[in-house]
């Protein structure tokens, strides 16, 4: 198939990418998942390094990662925080540089947003977001194949996300907003996303036929949608927050009665880990319209597309 040139872009937020970039990934992702179910192998990054930096533990992220760099030819080198200098006061600018000389590639999974964005700054390499506490681009690639996959469209499609208005709720927004979908994020008052991101994403539906709001009522938010989805209540590093998460989210728990007020043919989607009985119940995450497997195994296909388009 034919792809856009995008050697060497990085793939830091999906604010950066427009919707034509973003359309190639998605349709690349398919033609490879195809591609590897007929049991095909290509190999477009045969020889290529791609350096795996996790300041930020992670199973889905690692595991799709390495094992999708190894099927398009390559090899991933898992580096956590312990294994750089950057612990020990080794600037991000000399680590950039460094990781230049030897990768082709860098997934970096950390905290700070704004460590991404430096380290793309001064590698000469693809910089790829694997994770940070504002976003979660892969993620939302993979989440964007799931929902293409079940309805056969993205534009016009309902997405209600309950919730911590975090990393998610906002990479959920701007991919969401670049593909025409109506995006409603239902969160209590003191964890609404970034009024900055929530403005950002709006405008960028406006261009695209969409539309971006934010509610406090679950109801509101779920009503007559194509798709609802959670994230955990606290995340990394939040933990210190936990009991008190649970109170302010108390309502915002997806059960089957929630999920009534969706479209008949809604799915439900959450990224992984899940707590069963906090932000979702468990006779919705395993039940019939559950999708989370599904948007797990995309994060396979759906990175190894971004690896291709940047690296290959």
């Amino acid at each position: 198939m034919r792809v856009m040139t995008l050697k060497g872009r990085d793939f830091i937020s999906l604010h950066d990418w427009s919707r034509d970039e973003l359309a190639e990934v998605l349709e690349l992702a398919q033609w490879q998942k195809a591609r590897l179910k007929a049991g095909i192998r290509d190999e477009p990054l045969k020889g290529k390094q791609l350096g795996m930096y996790f300041a930020k533990p992670s199973t889905r992220t690692r595991l799709s990662f390495e094992v999708g760099i190894r099927q398009l030819g390559g090899q991933g080198l898992f580096l956590s925080a312990q294994d750089l200098q950057v612990r020990r006061g080794e600037s991000i600018a000399d680590t950039a540089r460094v990781m230049s000389r030897y990768l082709d590639g860098i997934m970096i999974r950390t905290f700070s947003h704004q460590e991404v964005v430096e380290l793309a700054e001064w590698a000469t390499i693809p910089v790829i977001n694997g994770l940070t506490d504002e976003e979660h681009p892969c993620q939302v690639v993979a989440d964007l194949l799931t929902i293409l996959e079940r309805f056969g469209r993205l534009e016009g499609l309902k997405l209600a996300y309950v919730g911590d208005g975090n990393n998610m709720a906002h990479s959920l927004m701007d991919g969401g907003a670049k593909f025409g979908m109506h995006v409603v994020v239902a969160s209590p008052e003191g964890y609404k996303p970034d009024p900055a991101r929530v403005l950002r994403a709006q405008m960028t539906a406006a261009q695209h036929g969409g539309k971006v709001e934010v509610v406090t009522d679950p109801v509101v938010a779920v009503s007559g949608a194509h798709v609802v989805y959670t994230d955990v209540w606290a995340s990394m590093g939040q933990e210190d927050e936990a009991e008190k998460r649970k109170a302010a989210f108390a309502g915002y728990q997806v059960t089957a009665e929630l999920m009534r007020h969706a479209a008949p043919e809604a799915i439900f989607m959450h990224c992984l880990p899940a707590h069963r009985g906090e932000e979702v119940a468990a006779e919705v995450i395993d039940g019939p319209q559950s999708a989370v497997f599904d948007e797990a195994e995309n994060r396979l296909h759906a990175q190894k597309a971004i690896m291709t388009l940047t690296m290959a």
